[in-house]
């Protein structure tokens, strides 16, 4: 919801950027101007800082695909970054990887031999009382 909330802000200063320097003062090339560099700076604002902030913070929404071939394990937050961690069956490996703001620095780590299907459950915890 904050997500359409910001998208529908911004459109709105775009509209009000045409309408009062377009079509209010005649100067039609400034209004075109302007709204691009809104469009542009809200959109690159939203994917390099707002979008997962919205999703961890305020309940926004994130679209991401579990690769062919992995099992989706866990997911967890550290910071604003989502980590997710997925199985590789076929290679026996174990992929942590991280969906940073922009997708820039994303980080991944890959443990070879994990076998989580095959882990034997621990005891059961005994009652003391």
């Amino acid at each position: 919801m904050v997500t359409y909330l910001y998208w529908f802000i911004v459109a709105a200063l775009i509209f009000a950027s045409l309408f009062l320097i377009g079509a209010r003062a005649g100067k039609w090339k400034p209004a075109i101007i302007t709204a691009i560099v809104i469009w542009l700076i809200s959109t690159l604002f939203y994917y390099f800082w707002l979008e997962q902030m919205f999703v961890k913070r305020f309940g926004g929404r994130m679209h991401i695909t579990v690769p062919e071939g992995q099992m989706h394990m866990n997911s967890t937050w550290k910071d604003d970054n989502l980590w997710i961690e997925n199985y590789n069956p076929d290679t026996n490996e174990c992929i942590f990887s991280e969906y940073s703001r922009g997708n820039l620095l994303e980080g991944r780590v890959v443990l070879k031999n994990c076998n989580p299907l095959a882990a034997t459950p621990s005891a059961p915890a005994q009652d003391t009382q």
